[in-house]
């Protein structure tokens, strides 16, 4: 029997929910043994999305689906072989920069891999970022194309390199196959919702030598982790794995690195850090220091600080499965940023019709779908009169309905029920 949206929106919050509760706390929820088929399978498709499945798969207790357990246990086979892909890559690059007198940072997951915050095969990374100076970015790119890569597109962050073959496999969650893409960035920032914020001056090391950099402090990459949640939660593209990041440099932060993530002066100019601290704070009891939450609380514009207050996970991702009309807007500070924020939704600048543009050619998930391909006007109008899907969401949800189980799990439930029905949008 087909689901219905309003029990795959349903099943994707209660999942989303326990799922986080769970990784938070590393106890499986009371109830969870009483999922049926269809909760399980959109647990597939919420830790998917989320990029935990791994993490999931490491806590005893799971009493229930035997194809769920297939899946976290293969998951974490596929997340650790491609880590290997990854590690070779990334020393292969050190070595080159040498060479060549290039200084990079690795960014996010591989900075958090290089502090032994994770083990191989606990934290999925899609590509590979890099952090280079605005003068070696031709030498860089130049460097990269040596070893294979091709540009394939520019974003106002970074700009987007590819292996000259391979392609993507259709898959739930991560393969071990999938091309490893690289990002190249000159700076780090984000747009919230519109007004750009650059952190690129705490990032990069002030003395960095040839070769692959750590971040200069704990502080730095937090204030990194930070800003891209903030990102993500502007934009409704907040993971679970976002939140897992700063928790577990929480326990590594002291007093001085907190301090250190911007001055007690210059709070203000990191008003943006509110929202990701009060969301891990919710999920990870003691994770963030009470201090840290109230000195930033008193930085953060009025709305926003109070719109943090009642904000979920699957409120900001893609676990809330229709599309909101205006995403973001509350993180405005002015009038005046409000009113170009609606500007550009309703009339998109070139830069943002060229960027959808390369995400639809680009992106597995946009691809063949009418509504990416639909005209602006369209997609506005439409979003008017009904409620749409967010195309995400449902790429993960059909993936997760439509996967066949193991060869044991079928022999161990031969007679058991598999949903395989598509969802109809």
């Amino acid at each position: 029997m087909q689901p219905s949206l309003r029990e795959i929106e349903a099943g994707l919050r209660r999942a989303t929910e326990a799922l986080a509760a769970t990784l938070a706390t590393g106890e499986i929820p009371f109830d969870v043994p009483t999922w049926n088929d269809l909760d399980w399978r959109l647990a597939m498709a919420a830790a998917a999305a989320h990029g935990v499945s791994p993490l999931l798969g490491e806590l005893q207790g799971w009493n229930g689906d035997l194809h769920w357990r297939e899946f976290l246990r293969e998951q974490r086979g596929h997340v650790e072989a491609r880590h290997r892909r990854i590690g070779a890559l990334l020393e292969r690059i050190d070595a080159e920069a040498r060479i060549a007198g290039l200084a990079f940072v690795p960014l996010k997951g591989a900075a958090l891999h290089a502090l032994g915050v994770y083990v191989p095969g606990q934290r999925p990374m899609a590509d590979i970022d890099l952090l280079v100076r605005e003068d070696d970015l031709d030498a860089a790119t130049r460097l990269l194309q040596d070893l294979g890569y091709v540009h394939s597109f520019d974003h106002w962050r970074h700009r987007v390199f590819r292996p000259a073959a391979g392609e993507a496999p259709r898959c739930l969650g991560e393969h071990r196959d999938t091309p490893i893409n690289i990002e190249l960035h000159t700076h780090v920032g984000e747009k919230l919702p519109v007004a750009p914020i650059d952190v690129t001056e705490r990032i990069f090391p002030r003395d960095s030598p040839p070769g692959l950099n750590p971040y200069p402090s704990n502080g730095s990459l937090m204030s990194h982790l930070l800003l891209h949640a903030a990102g993500n939660i502007c934009a409704r593209t907040l993971r679970l794995l976002h939140l897992h990041d700063i928790a577990l440099l929480s326990k590594r932060m002291t007093a001085a690195d907190w301090e250190g993530l911007c001055p007690f002066e210059s709070a203000g100019a990191c008003w943006w850090a509110l929202p990701p601290l009060r969301m891990v704070a919710r999920y990870y009891r003691n994770a963030i220091p009470a201090t840290a939450i109230d000195r930033f609380a008193r930085a953060c514009p009025t709305v926003l600080n109070a719109v943090s207050k009642r904000q979920t996970l699957t409120r900001v991702s893609c676990s809330r499965l229709w599309l909101q009309r205006l995403p973001g807007i509350e993180w405005s500070r002015s009038p005046i940023e409000a009113a170009r924020y609606l500007k550009q939704r309703i009339r998109p600048p070139a830069e943002k019709i060229r960027e959808r543009d390369d995400m639809v050619r680009t992106q597995l998930w946009l691809q063949q779908q009418d509504w990416a391909a639909a005209s602006h006007w369209r997609r506005v109008l439409t979003a008017l009169i009904r409620r749409v899907p967010r195309m995400d969401a449902m790429y993960v949800v059909r993936a997760a309905m439509e996967a066949r189980p193991t060869r044991g799990d079928a022999e161990a439930h031969p007679n058991r029920r598999v949903a395989t029905a598509s969802v109809k949008v």
